[in-house]
C-alpha cells in the first residue's frame, strides 16, 4: 500500500459518520463570476503582463522570430552561462548560436546534477496579463517542471500575442487539470517577518522573459 493509499483511507475512516449530500454529482458549477477587468485589444494585453512581469521583477525582452536565437545567446552570455539546460521539444535554433555546454532533460538527472546547470531555456503554456504569469505544462518545449525549478537562471520564451491571455479564469480554459502545471510570477522570492526580500529560495533567482512576436 503506498503512502497515498494510507493517508486516503485515512480520510475515509474519518468521514465515515458525516452525512453525505445526496444532490447530484454532476451539478453544474456556478460560473457566474467576473471573468476580465475591462477589454483590451491584443496590444495592449501584451503591453499589460509587461507591466506586470516587470512589477515582478523579472527582466522583459522583445524579439521576432529572426532575432530571437542572437537575444537568447547575449542574455546567456550575460548571465555568465556555461551551460544550459534544453527540453526535448525546444526549438533547437533558439539555442544554436550559443556557445556553451547543452544538457537535455532527463528522468534520470538528480536535483544535484541540475543544481550544477547554470541555466534553462523553455516555451510555455500561456501566459496571463493581468497577473503577469506565466504557466508551464511539462510540455515537450518546456520539460518537467523541475528543470525550471532548480537551475538558477530561466529564460521563458512566449508567444504573442497568440499565447496571452487576459485573466486567470481564460487560461484554465486552456489549461489541462491532469498535466504537471507550474505558475509563475516572477522570480523566486520569499520575505522573513521583517520584510526582507530572499530571491531563489524556491526556484530561479533571475527569470528572463521573451515576448516572441509571431
Amino acid at each position: 500500500m503506498s503512502s497515498r493509499d494510507v493517508v486516503l483511507a485515512r480520510v475515509r475512516r474519518a468521514l465515515a459518520d458525516v452525512p453525505r449530500d445526496e444532490g447530484p454529482a454532476d451539478a453544474p458549477v456556478p460560473r457566474d463570476y467576473l471573468r476580465t477587468h475591462g477589454s483590451r485589444t491584443a496590444e495592449e494585453r501584451v503591453a499589460l503582463l509587461a507591466e506586470n512581469l516587470a512589477e515582478y521583477r523579472a527582466l522583459v525582452h522583445h524579439s521576432d522570430a529572426n532575432g530571437l536565437a542572437v537575444l537568447i545567446t547575449r542574455l546567456l552570455d550575460e548571465h555568465g552561462a556555461r551551460s544550459v539546460l534544453v527540453p526535448p521539444g525546444l526549438d533547437p535554433s533558439w539555442t544554436a548560436a550559443a556557445d556553451l555546454t547543452r544538457i537535455h532533460d532527463r528522468a534520470a538527472s538528480t536535483a544535484r546534477e541540475l543544481d550544477t546547470v547554470d541555466s534553462v531555456v523553455t516555451g510555455c503554456a500561456v501566459a496571463i496579463a493581468e497577473t503577469g504569469t506565466i504557466v508551464l505544462d511539462g510540455s515537450p518545449d518546456q520539460g518537467r517542471r523541475r528543470i525550471s525549478l532548480i537551475p538558477d537562471h530561466h529564460i521563458c520564451v512566449v508567444r504573442v500575442p497568440d499565447q496571452v491571455v487576459d485573466s486567470v479564469p481564460q487560461a484554465l480554459e486552456r489549461l489541462d487539470p491532469a498535466r504537471p502545471l507550474t505558475w509563475v510570477s516572477g522570480p523566486s522570492a520569499t520575505s522573513d517577518i521583517e520584510l526582507d526580500r530572499v530571491e531563489g529560495v524556491h526556484g530561479p533567482r533571475k527569470l528572463e522573459v521573451v515576448l516572441l512576436s509571431e
